[in-house]
């Protein structure tokens, strides 16, 4: 690698701990500032990252800044204000956003990077803690080609490929289709599995025939083996996929797209939210699956 950088995390949960692990590997330096440590000084996350107490702070130290948070509430607490991450970055910095937010919190961000003198991108990833370990996470990038271009030793190092989306705003756009698409998809197997069940068909025949089908993507072949093994390690929490679905039926009002099959899997999704929160979206199989067919 030519150049090394200071990159800071804003959120460094599962994901963004794994994407610092690559980004370490690759020969730069990682910290982060995490909500729960917010004030407290001279503390470092699991993997050793320094722990900055405010983003301001985080923001003053890094070369790139790196958000990975949860909503466009927690983007708000973490950029703007006198301890936001606007307040410390230095000018023509780069910030990085890897948060599934809404288009037009994306937008906003954009705007204010402008405002600020830094440059802003929208980089959600598509994958989930398996890829996020392996260096094998799908980056999806908006804003001018140059600064993508000028982002990419940094994306490349946690990704195995880059896509330009467009202009800013547009990765976050994509990254709602790709999740809308996995959670729609995971919804009607969900009903096909109830019928299965439900018609008497051998359930670990069924779920281990599904699982050797090259109509079921390899994605969703691992939920299936978590659905049945009643098992549910959270790699992608139904709390998070409910949240993205409800981005995608909120945006799709304003563009008036019609989408009725994944407005039905927004609200299956909602239902699983209740039980089955901080667990794999997976969980949506079994949630139908119980309520269906009355299995434990």
């Amino acid at each position: 690698m030519s150049e090394s950088f200071k990159i800071g995390f804003l959120g460094y949960g599962a994901m963004a701990s794994r994407m610092g692990a690559n980004l370490r590997k690759a020969g730069h330096e990682v910290a982060a500032y995490t909500p729960s440590k917010h004030g407290k000084t001279n503390l470092t996350a699991p993997d050793g990252a320094p722990l900055y107490p405010t983003p301001r702070a985080l923001a003053e130290w890094c070369d790139i800044l790196i958000p990975c948070v949860p909503t466009d509430a927690a983007m708000d607490k973490s950029m703007l204000g006198e301890d936001g991450a606007f307040a410390g970055l230095k000018k023509n910095s780069l910030v990085l956003d890897t948060s599934t937010v809404s288009p037009a919190y994306a937008d906003k961000l954009a705007k204010l990077g402008q405002e600020h003198g830094v440059i802003v991108l929208d980089t959600p990833m598509s994958g989930s803690t398996p890829e996020a370990e392996q260096g094998t996470l799908v980056m999806l990038a908006g804003g001018d080609m140059k600064d993508v271009d000028r982002a990419r030793p940094i994306l490349d190092a946690v990704g195995k490929v880059t896509i330009h989306t467009g202009p800013a705003g547009s990765a976050a756009r994509l990254k709602l289709v790709i999740n809308g698409i996995m959670g729609s998809t995971l919804s009607v197997i969900a009903e096909a599995v109830t019928y299965g069940l439900s018609a008497g068909l051998d359930r670990n025949m069924l779920y281990d025939a599904l699982t050797q089908i090259a109509v079921i993507s390899p994605h969703h072949q691992r939920k299936l083996k978590m659905a049945k093994a009643r098992e549910y390690p959270s790699q992608f929490p139904t709390r998070l996929m409910a949240k993205d679905m409800g981005l995608l039926i909120d945006d799709a009002r304003i563009v008036q797209a019609y989408i009725p099959g994944l407005a039905v899997a927004q609200q299956a999704l909602t239902l699983s939210n209740k039980r089955h929160a901080d667990e794999d979206y997976a969980a949506l199989i079994g949630a139908m699956e119980h309520s269906v067919v009355n299995t434990p």
